[in-house]
């Protein structure tokens, strides 16, 4: 069966298994055609065209359920003799169940489009992702064999059979199609993504970033593949670091290997590593731009190497005057050198550059705290929790404001039990939960809460074990956070200014920075550092 091509090519659009709105609901032309479709609708309420075409915008602007409304009225209203448009009000429902995570009620919708045009492949390949999804492996596999029947080199159903194969331990078999797949598009990023996901699910990591890097080297202009390794990095470092190792050793006039390599491990708070790329890509002139410089500055300024780091952004700055971020991190240089009067002005400068930053509300706050103007903090600061209010740093540094200097104790409080409401997974660590809970004397909850992420959560850097340190450190179990800040340090994470300097809010190992066993940790472990 032919469908007409003008309708499908308008549904095209809206047929992404993951949907991604295509231009903003508020946009003036998209009201303007909605107002039309309504207006139409109000002169004939069973206008199933234009329900149907409602529906698919809805759908691009990711209002799922009044796509459902839509489609399920336009399907009411059509006609049994119009097959071609019946079919696409089918697999639009579909799609609409997927986003709402009713996989069971698009199965329903995929059988009867295909019950329409049994020769679909579309409707085979959603319907068998469908079926895997579920676990059904055995009709996800009679989709996925049927679709590679009609097409042989189908990427989607070659790699739905690998992942079934990984799924029943056949992992020769397993790779055997992905590898397939990659033969039939070498040049494109798709299928070198799509290996290293199944490559990641058979426990081959190294392959995984090989892979990925092989994705990046066709496509530098998406930005997946870089999300991909920075996403397995979080997973696995050592072999997103050794494979980036690799890269660079076999192209060594490419900068985006060592640049990526140094984001990477400054973002796990592997400082030392991140500067030597960063000067490498400098000194052999690969790049030359302010954010090399900016980042220098990040990583000094982690590593308690201050005027280094004030160097570094000073640099930045005259590279672009007004990047309002860089005024922020300058701040923070000069807070922690004790240039409290020159910190300010340089917060001041941030956050009029940027009026809506988070961050810059929050050192501005800080520098206004170290001048002693405790209510102009507080007013940042509840601003910073109004445009952000599920970023948990702001709570914790109102409420000790409050608490502390404003004499509010009422109102931190509060602070802290919002904080349990803030939307984020138990495991989250960036919550700070435990934190709040401290604070409203519910220590074993808050040991609970740190101990669930420790047992579930990987700690590829570190950073697990520091948050850990601070909150054992702050209800007095010294030789828990003691040795929590040991397993940190063997991870590598090295930012001293935390472990030396970090008191703005309880999420601090000060208590323990007088104890004999952290000063000789320290010391054990100043390679990481110096």
């Amino acid at each position: 069966m032919k469908l007409k091509a003008i309708t499908v090519t308008s549904l095209l659009a809206c047929m992404a298994f993951t949907a991604h709105a295509q231009s903003s609901a508020t946009n003036p032309i998209t009201q303007a055609m909605m107002e039309v479709y309504a207006q139409e609708l109000l002169a004939d309420p069973h206008n199933y065209e234009i329900l149907f075409r409602r529906a698919g915008e809805y759908y691009n602007h990711d209002q799922y359920l009044r796509a459902l409304t839509d489609i399920e009225e336009a399907i009411r209203y059509t006609p049994e003799t119009e097959v071609d448009l019946l079919f696409q009000e089918h697999l639009l429902k579909a799609n609409i169940y997927i986003q709402l995570k009713r996989p069971e009620d698009a199965l329903i919708e995929f059988t009867h489009a295909s019950e329409i045009d049994p020769t679909s492949l579309t409707v085979l390949m959603l319907r068998g992702n469908t079926y895997l999804s579920l676990g059904r492996l055995n009709e996800a596999k009679a989709d996925y064999s049927k679709l590679l029947r009609n097409d042989s080199r189908n990427l989607d159903a070659l790699f739905g059979l690998s992942r079934i194969a990984v799924k029943e331990n056949n992992l020769g078999m397993a790779i055997e199609y992905a590898d397939r797949a990659v033969s039939f598009s070498p040049s494109g990023s798709s299928a070198y993504l799509e290996r290293a996901d199944v490559r990641r699910l058979m426990g081959n990591n190294n392959g995984a970033v090989d892979d990925l890097i092989s994705a990046l080297s066709v496509d530098t202009k998406s930005g997946l593949p870089i999300q991909r390794l920075v996403e397995m990095s979080n997973r696995d470092y050592n072999a997103v670091i050794a494979g980036l190792t690799n890269a660079m050793q076999q192209a060594p006039a490419v900068g985006m290997y060592p640049y990526l390599r140094a984001t990477i491990a400054q973002a796990h708070y592997h400082f030392k590593a991140a500067i030597d790329d960063y000067n490498h890509i400098l000194d052999e002139n690969l790049y030359n731009y302010h954010g090399i410089y900016g980042s220098l500055a990040e990583c000094y300024y982690g590593l308690g190497k201050y005027e280094q780091a004030l160097t570094e952004i000073n640099q930045a700055l005259s590279m672009t005057a007004d990047n309002g971020q860089y005024y922020v991190v300058r701040a923070r240089i000069r807070r922690a050198m004790g240039d409290d009067k020159k910190a300010l002005e340089s917060a001041t400068e941030g956050l009029n550059k940027l009026p809506n930053s988070c961050k810059a509300m929050v050192e501005k706050a800080l520098c206004e705290i170290s001048e002693k103007e405790y209510q102009n903090a507080s007013d940042l600061l509840g601003t910073a929790i109004m445009d952000e209010p599920n970023t948990a740093m702001p709570f914790l540094l109102r409420a000790r404001l409050l608490q502390e200097n404003l004499r509010e104790p009422a109102a931190a409080k509060a602070l802290w039990e919002r904080m349990l409401d803030l939307d984020y997974p138990d495991t989250a660590l960036q919550s700070l939960r435990g934190f709040a809970l401290i604070k409203l004397d519910r220590k074993a909850d808050a040991i609970s809460w740190m101990e669930s992420i420790m047992s579930n959560v990987t700690d590829v850097d570190g950073s697990i074990h520091y948050t850990a340190a601070c909150l054992f450190s702050q209800i007095g179990r010294v030789e828990r956070a003691i040795d929590c800040m040991e397993r940190s340090l063997e991870l590598g994470y090295s930012d001293y200014y935390n472990w030396t300097r970090a008191n703005d809010t309880s999420v601090s190992i000060a208590p323990l920075r007088d104890n004999p066993r952290f000063k000789a940790l320290l010391q054990r472990y100043d390679y990481l550092f110096n």
